[in-house]
């Protein structure tokens, strides 16, 4: 399988947080899974830290990326015509959201996050939570 993490997926991978629900983790720890971490991601983080919403070190969580064996993934062209023809929701405008699921889209990822908006798209989804007990 191959996995796009969303960015708080991965800082609660590399955190060990316990947000990050036992399934996920055993398919980001899964060998056989492709587990891809987006440039769109560790953009979002610099970002994030430079307006105080997040304290982060990006060239450690780099680091990490790469210690952990995650695959790379830049922005290409094919990602942004994906983007161009996503459906607009007026409510969830977030653009990181918007390009790391046009990037899952595109690379045939199955896209972990917790945004529940990210079921609004046709995207491969997983969410990051434990799924809830049944009654």
């Amino acid at each position: 399988m191959k996995l796009l993490l969303d960015t708080h997926a991965l800082l609660w991978w590399l955190n060990d947080d316990r947000q990050l629900g036992q399934v996920a983790r055993d398919l980001i720890a899964d060998p056989g899974n492709d587990v891809l971490v987006s440039v769109v991601s560790l953009w979002e983080v610099v970002v994030k830290v430079r307006i105080g919403k997040l304290e982060a070190d990006i060239a450690e969580v780099s680091e990490a990326v790469e210690r952990d064996g995650f695959t790379p993934l830049g922005i290409g062209a094919a990602h942004l015509v994906t983007l161009g023809g996503l459906p607009l929701h007026p409510d969830h405008r977030d653009p990181f959201d918007h390009l790391l699921i046009a990037q899952a889209i595109t690379e045939g990822a199955t896209f972990m996050s917790e945004d529940r908006n990210a079921s609004r798209y046709p995207v491969r989804f997983t969410t990051c939570s434990e799924p809830p007990a049944a009654p």
